[in-house]
């Protein structure tokens, strides 16, 4: 019998309002996220984290005064845990957060406790980012080397169509529909956005999206919906990609278009879809006069979704990173995609 940690990856979130403005800074102080030298990306990380604090706790202010993240994020490792006990193999999942607790370097030191053949890492994101994944098995990495921790680890770098996570998605998007009072609904498939600079720079973030959605609606099989993906959680200056979710917000409000709204690349409620899709975009719609606004729920601990992390563990290629399909599933040009860099 083999010894297996799986190691789940996640943004994580504040505990606490004291937190927030630590967990801003740990945000942007990441040089995946402001991409500057040390010093001026230290500056930066600390003035927008003052600027950004009060705000930001108003809005975890909605949520209790913390994030829900990590409650959530256990709870679906312990589903995974419950799945994964029936096999041959001994499993452990574990939790890791990439800007606040638990971090890497505390939980590497649990993983190597446990004494594992092999390590399975299996980041939240099932869409791939330099942003997201990239940064969090980066951090991984140097805390394991740090920490000497030698078993060999196998990663999932992205599960954009994978058939638990769409079929998932799919029934939880049914269920929101047969709930609607309004006839043919506009379907917003809204991803958190990044800046034009990162994409154009070879990130594959928006072609894995569309990926997602593709595969959703395939399966959905409602050719009288329409549907289209946009791109929450503008801020700064920046030119961030789009369409932007609050414009296509406004626009269904000038076409009395009822909307249903799905948070395609998160698989957690926290902040952005508790406060900013709920709360925030919901009065938008009032206000812009869209007849009806519904909000399919994240797949959280959909048994499909927690069986398709499931598979993802055990059809991994041992030792090696992989997509979900067992190839290199971006475009050419996706330099950032970690299978086309490592060729």
């Amino acid at each position: 019998m083999a010894r297996k940690a799986i190691v789940l990856f996640n943004l994580g979130g504040p505990d606490s309002f004291e937190a927030v403005e630590p967990f801003l800074f740990n945000l942007f102080y990441d040089p995946a996220i402001i991409r500057l030298p040390k010093p001026f990306r230290y500056l930066i990380a600390k003035l927008i984290s003052r600027r950004r604090g009060p705000t930001a706790r108003e809005i975890y202010g909605h949520l209790g005064g913390k994030s829900p993240l990590l409650e959530q994020t256990e709870s679906q490792a312990e589903k995974l845990q419950n799945l994964l006990s029936t096999e041959d193999d001994e499993y452990e999942v574990f939790i890791t957060m990439r800007y606040w607790h638990p971090r890497a370097s505390d939980v590497v030191k649990k993983v190597k406790a446990f004494a594992p053949d092999e390590v399975i890492l299996l980041p939240l994101y099932p869409q791939f980012s330099t942003t997201t994944s990239a940064s969090s098995l980066k951090e991984w990495q140097e805390a394991s080397k740090k920490e000497g921790l030698t078993a060999p680890a196998s990663s999932i770098c992205c599960y954009p169509a994978e058939e638990g996570f769409v079929h998932a998605y799919t029934s939880l998007i049914e269920l929101s529909l047969q709930e609607m009072t309004s006839e043919a609904p506009r379907l917003l498939f809204s991803a958190h956005g990044l800046p034009k600079k990162i994409v154009d720079g070879g990130d594959p973030y928006p072609f894995q999206v569309e990926k997602s959605v593709a595969a959703i609606v395939k399966k959905l099989n409602r050719p009288d919906l329409e549907h289209l993906v946009c791109y929450q959680s503008r801020v700064g200056p920046l030119e961030w990609i789009g369409p932007d979710t609050e414009e296509e917000i406004k626009r269904a409000g000038l076409e009395k278009k009822p909307l249903v709204v799905i948070p395609v690349a998160f698989v957690s409620e926290h902040s952005e879809t508790l406060v900013e899709l709920d709360i925030e975009y919901g009065e938008l719609a009032s206000e812009a006069g869209v007849p009806e606004y519904k909000r399919v729920p994240t797949v959280t601990v959909h048994d499909r979704f927690i069986e398709g992390l499931s598979n993802l563990v055990k059809n991994r290629k041992k030792g090696q990173m992989t997509s979900s399909e067992g190839q290199i599933i971006c475009p050419s040009g996706s330099i950032g995609c970690p299978l086309i860099a490592g060729k």
